[in-house]
């Protein structure tokens, strides 16, 4: 009888993938942890209580076949693993570097409920396509039979390129349009190297791009663009994502040296690329020799404060209004950055800035931020406490440079691109079909966080291949030949 490759749970604690030591990993963006050796990974997955209500599984947006590709992984099937993987998730190496697994598939795993340490899911999903990569399995879609229909997809993002790569497996003629000069949307311009190195969706690009979708880039779609890209095609997809940053109504927070989370990102993102970047190259988006204050405690926010370190500031704060147990961000990512030297002002909340004139030919300059200490109140209707500000608590906390990282809302598509019929919430988000996407305009659909507001890259892709299978089903095409 064959030895039980499962279960292992009570003799193998749960061991993450090596970590590099946090003053080496502020030197450099590269990604900070490991890869999983084949014995580590095969350790790990046996780990796995193969329980008969897998609740990593349900909590997943993919809903991902998570035990069986343990139980292929712990066998040594990583072929038959991967293929599995893929069936439900177009980008699986993406996902298992910056999905917060602490608050999806891992966070609800069934031994980490007992006590016995949650399996390693998301490095191990991480380990099984980066081996597949390695090994040449991953392959351009090569539809079994070319179709005529056409669909035009509007950004290049997660939801938009899950979408396209399903469709294309069903043969149907693709084309997707995006505002930057390179395809992935914020997976290639919003998150940092540390957790998504860009060659990993460079390569999806090149894959996506073999396989026969085209790519319109610099393309940014206003309403005459909009009609043309509607006649030329027999579906639209909306995945523009929101890009559009929240603001602070405050006294000097249009100084110098106040800047947009996005605007901080991209720019450092450009030059992991080598691109010439001359806000970063002049200074006004490069946290070097200045002391960093970011303001937000989201996972945008995260990535702000983390990028300031490695890019040389003297010191990096990050101002939060709650407390550490009720910040929206990832507490691994917030326990990454207290490690780099992060230093989290909880219960702080920004009234304002001081400036000073820098020079007579310029604008004031922000020399501090005025802070407002706060205490959580009574809860609300949802349950979350409301902060509340503690009187005569107000100090200034010095900065040359601040970080709006305060989160993002929807541009208004219906004016941008001259479709006052295209209806949208009372969030500026667009009214769409649960789970096919249907939007308000015949034969234009709408997906990820243009529809959901900002969220995560896993529950775009959700979005872009359940909009798909909806798009196949209404325009004659079988699914069964998009499975295949």
């Amino acid at each position: 009888m064959a030895k039980q490759p499962m279960l292992k749970f009570v003799t193998i604690e749960r061991d993450m993938p090596e970590k590099r030591d946090a003053e080496t990993r502020r030197e450099d963006f590269d990604e900070i942890y490991a890869e999983y050796a084949d014995a580590k990974a095969k350790e790990q997955s046996a780990r796995c209580s193969q329980c008969g209500v897998p609740y990593c599984q349900t909590h997943c947006p993919l809903h991902n076949n998570i035990p069986d590709w343990l139980r292929l992984t712990a066998e040594g099937r990583l072929k038959e693993a991967y293929e599995l993987s893929q069936a439900t998730n177009t980008f699986p190496e993406i996902c298992g570097r910056i999905c917060p697994q602490d608050r999806l598939c891992e966070g609800n795993c069934v031994i980490e409920k007992s006590g016995h340490g949650t399996v390693t899911i998301g490095s191990v999903e991480k380990y099984i396509t980066d081996t597949a990569w390695d090994n040449g399995w991953v392959q351009p879609v090569s539809p079994t039979q070319e179709q005529t229909q056409s669909v035009g997809i509007i950004g290049a993002g997660p939801g938009g390129l899950a979408a396209a790569e399903l469709l294309r497996r069903a043969g149907v003629q693709v084309t997707v349009y995006d505002r930057y000069d390179r395809g992935g949307g914020l997976m290639t311009y919003g998150i940092p190297g540390f957790k998504l190195e860009k060659d990993v969706v460079m390569r999806r690009m090149d894959q996506l791009e073999q396989g026969g979708v085209s790519f319109v880039l610099n393309c940014d779609v206003d309403s005459s663009i909009f009609a043309t890209i509607r006649a030329e095609h027999d579906a639209i997809i909306l995945a523009t994502g929101v890009y559009k940053s929240r603001d602070l109504d405050l006294h000097g927070a249009d100084a110098d040296g106040v800047v947009k989370a996005i605007d901080y990102l991209t720019a450092s993102n450009r030059k992991s690329f080598g691109d010439d970047v001359a806000a970063f190259d002049g200074g006004a988006l490069n946290a070097d020799g200045k002391r960093v204050v970011v303001i937000g405690g989201g996972d945008t926010a995260m990535d702000c404060v983390r990028t300031a370190i490695r890019q040389g500031a003297t010191s990096v704060k990050c101002l939060y209004r709650r407390d550490r147990a009720n910040m929206p961000g990832s507490q691994r990512e917030v326990a990454n950055a207290e490690e780099e030297g992060v230093v989290f002002e909880w219960l702080s909340a920004p009234d304002g800035f001081e400036t000073a004139l820098a020079d007579a030919k310029e604008g004031a300059r922000v020399t501090g931020v005025k802070v407002q200490k706060m205490r959580l109140g009574a809860p609300d209707a949802t349950g979350r406490q409301a902060p509340e500000l503690i009187e005569g608590s107000d100090y200034v906390e010095g900065a040359d440079l601040v970080i709006k990282a305060l989160g993002f809302e929807p541009e208004d598509l219906p004016t941008l691109f001259g479709e006052p019929e295209l209806t949208v919430t009372r969030w500026g988000t667009i009214k769409a079909e649960f789970t096919t996407g249907k939007t308000a305009l015949p034969g234009v659909y709408a997906v990820g966080d243009i529809v959901r507001g900002a969220s995560l890259v896993v529950w775009a892709i959700r979005d872009g291949r359940d909009c798909a299978e909806a798009i196949l089903a209404d325009l004659g095409v079988s699914t069964a030949i998009a499975a295949e």
